[in-house]
């Protein structure tokens, strides 16, 4: 399709259908929560089911693509997504959710080194970042769009019911995506990523570390706001439904508004610049979650600011990455900083909520404040690498 706003919208509109499968789950807290009879800390460990098998199917996921092209995995990805969701939806006990969750995760793996791929290749000259956080948008809106359709079918139906609306999206538009997307070429062939290079340039280890923060505190904030909502605020899932999407709308516009400024600045060292201010912002306003935010308008106020910052900087991310390695390795470099991102939020949410099973809410959100503070010193990091280099 060659290099086009056409490309960069179709690859947005599939991250966008990827993403609604996968952040279904986070939508669905409340109720999985009441019909399994869970505590806060095994939701937790239901979210993270999730992300083991996206993280599990990382490396291999960024191989293929590095491999064959990117067009392939996210068809196939896109298919095994919406079955996914279907097969969520369906458990009939807690270990057999936590393993439909195992799967749903691993699906949910080409989305990054996949897409990452296809908007370097698509973007316009001198527009990549605003590309990124234009594709990246997709994550918010389908995130946003899976707590509203999650939540809302729920009121009239049933939760589930509201999962399979969605893997008939999801599959509708794989049929609609394999045919007008062509994509790249790969190397023809599979082989393990050079990690060994990649692990020589000081700026890209920073980014890397940078991202266990940013996927900490992302992953713990998602899965945790309608519970919030309806524990503290004292709501229904419904109206903690719509704070999410509320955050998602927000996340939306600072990954493109981030995107912007970031090619302005130029390169790696602006994008570096605008994800530091980004997670800096984000540490202070869990500082002011944990102090109370107790009234919806409140609630809904601070988790949208947490959204331009948190949830806005992963575009800025992954094109910082991008502009730090060579077109043949952003597969690899992809999957290794998603890695990242995704151990950090292996181990929050349930640490997150065993805080809030016995100390509190406040703690928790203090905690997030202080993994926030301390992926934006690393960010700092990348900066100064960065311009150093320059």
């Amino acid at each position: 399709m060659g290099r086009s706003w056409r490309s960069v919208f179709v690859i947005a509109g599939w991250q966008t259908a990827a993403s609604l499968c996968y952040y279904s789950i986070f939508a669905a807290t409340a109720f999985v929560r009441d019909d399994f009879e869970l505590s806060r800390t095994l939701v937790g460990v239901f979210l993270t089911a999730a992300l083991l098998g996206y993280t599990l199917n990382l490396f291999p996921s960024g191989a293929a693509i590095d491999g064959f092209g990117e067009r392939r995995a996210m068809v196939v990805s896109l298919f095994a997504l919406a079955a996914a969701t279907v097969g969520v939806s369906l458990a009939p006990t807690y270990a057999v959710l936590l393993g439909a969750s195992v799967l749903l995760g691993g699906a949910y793996a080409a989305a990054m080194p996949a897409s990452n791929k296809g908007i370097l290749a698509s973007a316009p000259r001198g527009r990549e970042n605003l590309a990124m956080g234009v594709k990246q948008v997709g994550v918010t809106a389908g995130s946003g769009a899976a707590s509203l359709v999650v939540t809302g079918v729920a009121a009239v139906l049933t939760w589930q019911m509201g999962f399979w609306v969605i893997a008939v999206v999801a599959g509708g538009y794989a049929v609609a995506f394999g045919a007008v997307y062509t994509g790249t070429g790969g190397s023809g062939e599979l082989r393990f990523p050079d990690l060994a290079g990649l692990a020589r340039d000081r700026a890209y280890l920073l980014l890397v570390g940078a991202g266990l923060f940013v996927g900490a505190t992302i992953f713990s904030m998602l899965g945790y706001v309608i519970l919030y909502v309806a524990d503290v605020v004292g709501a229904t899932a419904a109206a903690g439904g719509v704070v999410l999407a509320v955050t998602q709308a927000t996340g939306s516009a600072g990954r493109v508004g981030a995107g912007s400024l970031a090619d302005r600045l130029g390169g790696a060292t602006g994008a570096a610049t605008v994800s530091f201010v980004q997670l800096a912002s984000a540490a202070v306003l869990f500082a002011v979650l944990a102090v109370g935010a107790t009234t919806l308008v409140s609630a809904a106020v601070v988790f949208g600011a947490l959204g331009l910052t948190v949830l806005g900087t992963t575009g800025v991310y992954y094109s910082c990455m991008g502009d730090l390695v060579g077109t043949e390795d952003v597969g690899a470099a992809t999957a290794a900083g998603q890695t990242a991102i995704n151990v950090g939020g292996l181990f929050a949410p349930p640490a997150v909520g065993f805080l809030a099973d016995t100390v509190g809410y406040g703690v928790g959100w203090a905690a997030l404040a202080a993994l926030s503070a301390c992926g934006a010193v690393l960010l700092w990091g990348v900066r100064r690498e960065v311009s150093r280099a320059e």
